[in-house]
């Protein structure tokens, strides 16, 4: 307390003395300091000192001090830089310019969105469209191809259509079930390459089977005419060429998940997703 009994009233002649003085000699470094601790910690021992070096600081520290003192105290004191978090919008599959169909767009983007391949290759049907999508594991687009599907308009199999001869199912019966299946190369009855999509109810995606003349299914791929895309037990036919060379290289040794969009029921319904465009960005 001894700097404090050394302040003494100050008389109109040396505060203008002191007012001439800090206008022509800058304060010095040490005066800087003590000034600075007294603006960031406000302590009354830094006070006291200030005093004890210099009288007008106790008569006019902001209006002359101050303003010589601020450049550096900002620049000394500068603001933290604080790393904002990149945003990240929703992820979408990649068509490339493939020309496709909304439904077919929405369920991609939604399976590379929400990782529900779990990082498995994957394959859309789109039934009405009556074409396959097959996408690598990060949602980009392999290949596109026609395909032969269901001669009857469904989305359900029957109880135990696995086990039946063909001769015995009827037409009304020959559909293309719905959903997500979980898929792997395997071979069939004649020992040729398949890829089971629903092992107990006999559905596969295989190359197509022209042993039957009647049916035309090489002319019913090239036909513009959905409609002519009906014909099959079931399962999903594709040009040979397709096959051999989108297919089974991109399920070799992997597991991957075949999504086969519906007839009549909705999407949301069958496969629980959301649309892509309506979640925010990360």
């Amino acid at each position: 307390m001894k700097a404090f009994h050394r302040i003494k009233p100050i008389s109109a002649e040396r505060r203008l003395t002191s007012a001439k003085l800090s206008e022509a000699q800058p304060p010095t470094t040490q005066s800087r300091m003590l000034l600075l601790g007294l603006i960031c910690c406000g302590a009354s021992s830094g006070l006291a000192m200030a005093a004890d070096q210099a009288a007008f600081f106790v008569m006019a520290p902001v209006v002359v001090v101050a303003p010589a003192l601020l450049p550096r105290v900002l620049k000394e004191i500068a603001p933290v830089k604080i790393p904002i978090a990149a945003v990240t919008p929703p992820k979408r599959a990649n068509f490339e310019d493939e020309t496709v169909s909304e439904v077919s767009r929405y369920l991609a983007d939604w399976v590379v969105d929400s990782n529900d391949n779990q990082n498995m290759p994957f394959v859309v049907v789109d039934k009405k469209a009556a074409r396959v999508f097959v996408f690598n594991v990060d949602g980009k687009l392999v290949g596109s191809a026609p395909a032969l599907l269901g001669l009857a308009l469904g989305d359900h199999a029957i109880a135990g259509i696995g086990n039946m001869s063909l001769a015995s199912i009827r037409p009304e019966q020959r559909t293309t079930p719905a959903g997500r299946f979980v898929a792997a190369l395997g071979r069939n009855l004649g020992g040729k390459e398949i890829l089971w999509v629903d092992y107990d109810g006999a559905i596969s995606l295989h190359r197509v089977v022209t042993s039957s003349v009647k049916e035309r299914r090489l002319q019913r791929l090239a036909s513009s005419n959905l409609s002519e895309r009906r014909i099959s037990y079931g399962c999903i036919n594709v040009p040979v060429k397709f096959y051999d060379s989108i297919i089974s290289p991109t399920f070799a040794g992997t597991h991957g998940v075949v999504y086969v969009l519906p007839d009549t029921r909705l999407v949301q319904e069958v496969f629980g997703s959301y649309d892509v465009s309506d979640q925010p960005a990360k």
